[in-house]
């Protein structure tokens, strides 16, 4: 995913000021949640919030890289690192210089479901900052000089992860666990890809995927809901009312163990491992969130970061998470190590898996975690942009809009014993294992599988 390779400098300092002490608890935020309809249609989670003069708007349309062409990965990515390069009259140079003099923050970013974007602006420039994007969304220039500026930049960084052992590792993750499916290619498109893609195929993309009836929309921040619906009828309402998306079929991960190995010559091999996980929509899902938080999502207090880094000094930092998209969901870690010691640390790794799948958590394991994950949302919604990302995701995940309100609830519901079947459910066939290093190391791995695609 990427926010234009980071071209826009967010905001001034004054705005900058602005956002870092635009707070809004989740209690608070909560209470002020309103469901928008405007007159055109157009309907938003909306936080009227006048304690700074700041708006912030997350967006997003479904469709994403999964709507892609088959044999040209990589089409969103491009599309979103060109729509703010010139629109409407505006050609790049004078879109960016609007942004900047008004200090608007305007991004567009594609993940595999969904094709997001962020507004943020002052409140006395919410005039000029809506209207910017309604010209992006509406009317993209795609002038040849600029997509070949944007190309060469895209075909820059796909060059640096032929050399990066984490690009790799999720690459190849991606391959062994989603075979054909649209999941496993990379949003940012592959070097064989990226130079094919024409003009036309980002106006197609355009045409397919940028329509009313996907769109997702949360706001927060300094505005009354009647000039709200009015700037979110004069952004979005021109677009057409219903996409034409191609499907995308539901998929499980392939089913562990197997195992693969990637040859690169640098000094530290990386391991990613993982396996098919829990939808949001499953009904076990939070059981399953609580329990990987004490696996590999706590970080310092988790289990892995113990057993690994801390006990055997194997690696100096270990991760695993749960991610969940439309159509499958799986869980995916991370550590890196010393080549001679790559085969102990897959062993630690496997080996406390095995423990967490067999045992699962303590009481005690247990309500640290489900006290940590309570208290950490408040640092979670603590700014405007914050909650409208958090808002925007509970709308894609389907969620009642006073989930904030519900969800330490939801937390404290989870038993023991649905930890523990939650634990055996994700980690007790194993894991997919990826290993990217140095060829020596691969005699070393304890009977390595060929994967196989799903």
């Amino acid at each position: 995913m990427t926010y234009s390779f980071l071209r826009r400098v967010a905001f001034s300092v004054t705005a900058g000021a602005v956002l870092a002490f635009s707070a809004a608890s989740p209690s608070q935020a909560a209470a002020k949640i309103q469901h928008l309809i405007s007159p055109g249609g157009i309907e938003a989670w909306f936080v009227q919030d006048a304690t700074v003069p700041l708006i912030a708007m997350e967006y997003s349309f479904a469709g994403g890289s999964a709507q892609d062409p088959k044999d040209k990965p990589g089409v969103a990515n491009l599309v979103g690192d060109l729509l703010d390069e010139g629109s409407g009259d505006l050609d790049s140079k004078t879109f960016h210089e609007r942004l900047d003099r008004r200090a608007i923050e305007l991004s567009f970013s594609a993940s595999r479901d969904t094709f997001r974007g962020s507004l943020r602006m002052l409140r006395d420039n919410k005039d000029e900052a809506f209207d910017l994007l309604r010209m992006a969304l509406t009317s993209p220039h795609f002038d040849t000089a600029d997509v070949e500026r944007i190309r060469s930049q895209v075909i820059s960084g796909l060059r640096r992860e032929t050399t990066n052992p984490t690009s790799l590792a999720s690459r190849k993750f991606l391959e062994v666990a989603f075979g054909d499916h649209p999941y496993s290619r990379q949003s940012n498109g592959n070097l064989d890809s990226v130079p094919t893609i024409t003009v036309a195929d980002m106006r197609d993309y355009v045409g397919r995927v940028l329509a009313k009836d996907g769109l997702k929309v949360a706001v927060v921040g300094d505005v009354d809901p009647a000039t709200l619906g009015k700037l979110l009828d004069h952004t979005f309402g021109s677009l057409p009312a219903k996409a034409n998306l191609t499907p995308v079929p539901d998929v499980e991960a392939a089913k562990p163990p197997q195992r693969a190995f990637v040859t690169l010559d640098v000094p530290q091999t990386v391991i990613t491992f993982g396996g098919p996980g829990v939808k949001r929509s499953d009904p076990s899902f939070m059981a399953a969130y609580v329990v990987n938080h004490i696996l590999g999502g706590g970080g310092l207090s988790s289990r892995l970061y113990r057993e690994v880094r801390e006990k055997r000094g194997l690696a100096y930092s270990v991760y695993e998470s749960l991610l969940w998209m439309q159509h499958s969901a799986v869980f995916i870690g991370n550590t890196g190590t010393r080549a001679d010691r790559a085969g102990d640390t897959i062993e630690a790794i496997e080996q406390e898996v095995r423990r967490i799948a067999q045992e699962g958590p303590t009481q005690k394991e247990l309500d640290e975690a489900k006290s940590y994950l309570k208290g950490s949302q408040m640092l979670a919604l603590d700014t405007s942009s914050k909650l409208a990302q958090a808002l925007l995701q509970y709308q894609q995940d389907k969620l009642p809009i006073d989930y904030i309100e519900k969800r330490n609830a939801i937390v404290d519901a989870v038993t023991l014993d649905d930890a523990k079947a939650a634990a055996r459910r994700l980690w007790g066939q194993g894991l997919l294992t990826v290993v990217v290093g140095r060829a020596p190391q691969a005699a070393a791995q304890p009977a390595a599988a060929t994967p196989k695609s799903n």
